[in-house]
């Protein structure tokens, strides 16, 4: 397959055209009994978003520590890294001005069942990696695109509004990274099966006053 072809077969699988920015497509879209959970439930939606955003930049350096080598991605990985954790300052605020405050983490099961298909071998396992950190970003995308849109309060519609564009962001920075590293017919394959994963794994999960 010439690299025209590769090229036509990642744009399907992100739902792109060879000619705009690759964007990771969902399998699945989130119910409109989420976007009702999350709302009824506020503050401890809130309390887990800002988990999300600081794990979200340890994720970051993690990457940074793991490839150190890699100097698009310590670059970029430096850049995301600060960005979650301004993200995360600004949630931190958010939770504060509601007189409520942080509790310790629990664990995520969107999350950790999708680290459970990261795969062995050293492109593998940076592929993997790189993909599922754009697909928990495309969800984050789309469910604060959800909130910013069905929220009362003005302020908060303009955050998450902002939020979503920053994580449409951060999606096309993954996926980039991979293509970076790794056959471009490789990375369309690999998306195609971790698309599908995800999709079963958020049609699996009950619901909750959380991102994920």
């Amino acid at each position: 397959m010439n690299a025209n072809a590769n090229r036509h077969s990642l744009a399907d699988a992100t739902h792109g055209t060879p000619h705009e920015p690759l964007s990771i497509a969902l399998g699945v879209a989130t119910t409109p009994a989420w976007v009702e959970t999350v709302l009824a439930e506020f503050d401890t939606f809130l309390i887990d978003h800002a988990a999300c955003e600081r794990k979200a930049a340890a994720v970051a350096t993690s990457m940074i520590c793991h490839y150190p080598d890699r100097a698009q991605l310590v670059a970029d990985m430096a850049d995301l890294a600060a960005e979650e954790m301004s993200h995360f300052r600004q949630v931190i605020k958010l939770i504060h001005a509601r007189g409520i405050q942080l509790t310790p983490d629990t664990k995520d099961p969107y999350v950790n069942a999708l680290r459970k298909h990261v795969r062995h071998g050293k492109q593998e396992y940076l592929l993997d990696r790189l993909l599922i950190a754009g697909l928990v970003e495309a969800r984050g995308t789309e469910r604060f695109a959800l909130i910013g849109e069905h929220c009362e309060e003005s302020t908060l519609r303009q955050f998450y509004h902002q939020l979503a564009v920053s994580e449409a962001r951060h999606q096309r920075l993954f996926v980039d990274l991979a293509l970076r590293y790794v056959p471009d017919q490789i990375v369309a394959e690999r998306l195609r099966d971790l698309q599908s994963i995800e999709a079963e794994i958020v049609t699996s999960l009950p619901l909750r006053a959380a991102l994920h």
